[in-house]
């Protein structure tokens, strides 16, 4: 199983519109960070997490030429609002894409996109079939997929387990149960906004001591904004173990 960081920025990405900081400026291409998602390829097929505003810039980048599903971790605009470029994958597939999703995302998602799920359909809409995400574990085409579910301040989010990989993004508490699903990962990719504390995101100390305290050997951090600073130089003060997650890069799992 291949994981490639399609984005690690956060919702206004990096660089920031209109911004002049170092790190806006910065010509270092690990600064320049699309919005947070992720392509899992695996015999099941291409599986994205999250369909970002970039999501079209993404697919070509990587040159994702099939789509099999797509997981939704929340219905945040950074997250679901480049959905509608699914439409390309069903021309060339002549299928509808599975999207996952909890129900409360779904809803969102079908107000958001609501010419989709009329009953008058106009040609060349995204096909989208929504599944819901269940409770327990669940497979797409025989990849098991463990929810977890994270507070995003006072919005549940999902995050996932497959294999020995976790992926969580856009949480600042994690309760103890669902902490346990995460233990004996081997790869644990965690949101770290910036260094000052949010009153939605982990900051970098804290998604390091979570790190910790779940014992994780190889853990990388995401959904990064411009506040955190230099790729390179905020690289040089983590422990051993951790890393800031960049666009484009891949880790074969």
């Amino acid at each position: 199983m291949k994981v490639t960081f399609l984005g690690t920025g956060t919702s206004q990405g990096v660089p920031v519109i209109a911004c002049g900081c170092e790190v806006c400026a910065s010509i270092d291409k690990k600064d320049k960070r699309l919005r947070s998602s992720i392509l899992i390829t695996a015999p099941a097929g291409n599986i994205v997490v999250d369909t970002t505003p970039d999501f079209r810039y993404q697919m070509l980048r990587e040159k994702v030429g099939h789509l099999e599903a797509v997981l939704i971790t929340h219905s945040h605009k950074d997250h679901i609002a480049g959905m509608d470029d699914i439409r390309a994958f069903n021309y060339f597939q002549k299928s509808a894409i599975n999207i996952y999703a909890t129900e409360f995302s779904q809803t969102v998602i079908k107000r958001e996109f609501a010419y989709a799920f009329s009953d008058f359909k106009y040609p060349g809409i995204p096909e989208i079939n929504l599944r819901n995400i269940p409770g327990e574990p669940f497979d797409i085409n025989g990849l098991p997929v463990t929810p977890i579910q994270v507070m995003h301040h006072k919005m549940p989010v999902m995050g996932f387990r497959v294999h020995d990989f976790t992926y969580i993004t856009d949480a600042n508490y994690i309760a103890p149960e669902e902490k346990d699903k995460i233990r004996g990962s081997k790869i644990l990719v965690l949101n770290a906004l910036r260094k000052e504390k949010h009153i939605s995101h982990f900051t970098l100390e804290e998604a390091i001591e979570l790190g910790r305290e779940l014992e994780i050997p190889q853990v990388y951090f995401t959904h990064i904004s411009h506040q955190l600073g230099l790729h390179e130089e905020v690289s040089k003060e983590l422990p051993a173990g951790m890393a800031l997650a960049y666009d484009g890069l891949s880790l074969e799992i």
